[in-house]
């Protein structure tokens, strides 16, 4: 597979998912903020923050506020991460390789941009309907199955899974790091309802909440991170994205398993078995923000490691090492 190839499918499937997660977090703000007496500000600058846009948003935004958070992750096409960049960067891409693609993997992602965009000159801000970023969601869902059932599972079918689980990994680590703090120090709400819904709220920004209450039945901190970082069977945890990466990666070059060829091999090996022997109790001992920082400067050595072996004429660019622009270094015609 030509390398142009698999760099536009890897990350046509990346943003795609990124929107998808953008949506989950920002509606399930939407639907807690009306059971929490908390300010704005305590309630939308964690998404910005979990987006890791802090900075660019400052810049062009007064406050936090509910309809400027939304509109800056929603239709700010200045933010590279907002839902409707995501669709646009998404859909070039498709139209890059809609001859290796199949027909209504483009036409999912044609309609997805469209919609959203159209929705960004109809109701900007927080005027938008409640069930628009589930819709939003059920795009990502049926592109995703849509690739799955049309897209023969070769080279290209790994690479869309590969970049996929990098891009979960990432967002249910940071989803967690930022909420999980946000939430402990709120003595007041211990054992309240309050408090129930909160962590709640940091499950179903995972999608997570039934598959915990499945497992483990009531909500526990400890037991929330356990399961979103190192179940071995939910499809969003940080443990099951790596381990989904590492079968896609090995699928490409075909390295037995226990070998590798290329350094990303090895990183994501590595990332796999700390994680394989990882307790929840140490990680917790140690430091879960320390833990979860640890894990996304792997996770980006992994992602260097597969633009240099496969999408790189040269050297890595400069900023490649930076961790927020570690997932934003294809160059864009728009």
């Amino acid at each position: 597979m030509l390398s142009r190839v698999a760099d536009s499918i890897f990350w046509l499937s990346r943003y795609i998912e990124r929107a998808e997660n953008v949506a989950r977090f920002i509606e399930v703000n939407m639907r807690l903020i009306l059971d929490l007496p908390i300010s704005q500000a305590q309630q939308w600058e964690p998404l910005v923050t979990t987006s890791g846009d802090d900075e660019d948003f400052k810049k062009r935004y007064d406050a936090p506020t509910q309809d400027n958070v939304i509109h800056f992750l929603t239709f700010d096409l200045e933010n590279p991460n907002s839902i409707l960049s995501c669709l646009a960067h998404a859909r070039e891409n498709a139209r890059t390789v809609r001859e290796i693609i199949s027909q209504e993997m483009w036409e999912q992602v044609n309609w997805f941009y469209m919609t959203v965009r159209g929705a960004a000159t109809k109701k900007p801000g927080g005027e938008l309907p409640a069930d628009f970023f589930s819709k939003v969601k059920m795009a990502s869902h049926l592109f995703c199955g849509i690739t799955d059932n049309t897209l023969s599972h070769t080279e290209a079918w790994h690479f869309a899974r590969l970049s996929r689980m990098f891009e979960r990994a990432d967002k249910t680590a940071r989803i967690l790091d930022v909420k999980y703090f946000m939430l402990l120090p709120q003595v007041d709400y211990v054992g309240t309802p309050y408090d129930s819904a909160l962590w709640t709220a940091l499950l179903k920004s995972a999608s997570a909440f039934e598959m915990y209450r499945q497992l483990f039945g009531q909500i526990h901190p400890d037991r929330v991170a356990q399961f979103l970082i190192l179940d071995r069977d939910f499809p969003r945890s940080v443990r099951f994205c790596i381990h989904r990466a590492d079968d896609s990666l090995r699928a490409i070059t075909g390295s037995p398993a226990g070998s590798y060829n290329t350094a990303a091999e090895r990183r994501i090996g590595r990332l796999r078995s700390e994680l394989d022997y990882a307790q929840i109790a140490e990680i917790v001992r140690g430091g879960l923000h320390e833990f979860i920082d640890e894990f996304q400067i792997s996770l980006n050595g992994v992602g260097e490691a597969v633009f240099e072996t496969f999408f790189a004429m040269r050297g890595v660019p400069e900023h490649m090492g930076h961790p927020q622009m570690q997932i934003q270094t294809q160059t864009q015609s728009m």
